[in-house]
């Protein structure tokens, strides 16, 4: 399954989940706001707490910087296809977090 595949089934299996658009990258919303989006063949979560830090120590893991200028989103963490197997989980604890 290719990675945009998988970041849809991650996702759209959240219950409200919407598909939108966050920064021209495919991402998705509940009641508008956005929770998770898809860049460069990694899913971007908007995390905090535990879940922000155990999701951020995965190796290639890093802070989500949407324009490369090196200014992060604090709260967003950017994971790759290699830990695809973890965005279900991710994806619902950021869904939850809103």
């Amino acid at each position: 399954m290719s990675a945009t595949a998988q970041y849809q089934a991650a996702a759209g299996q959240i219950a409200g989940a919407t598909e939108s658009q966050m920064f021209g990258k495919p991402c998705f919303k509940i009641d508008g706001k956005a929770f998770t989006c898809f860049f460069a063949e990694c899913m971007v979560f908007k995390l905090g707490g535990d879940s922000h830090s155990r999701a951020l120590a995965l190796e290639g893991a890093m802070l989500f910087d949407p324009s490369g200028k090196g200014r992060p989103m604090k709260a967003w963490v950017q994971v790759p296809a290699a830990h695809a197997a973890l965005w279900p989980a991710l994806a619902r604890e950021a869904a939850a977090a809103l």
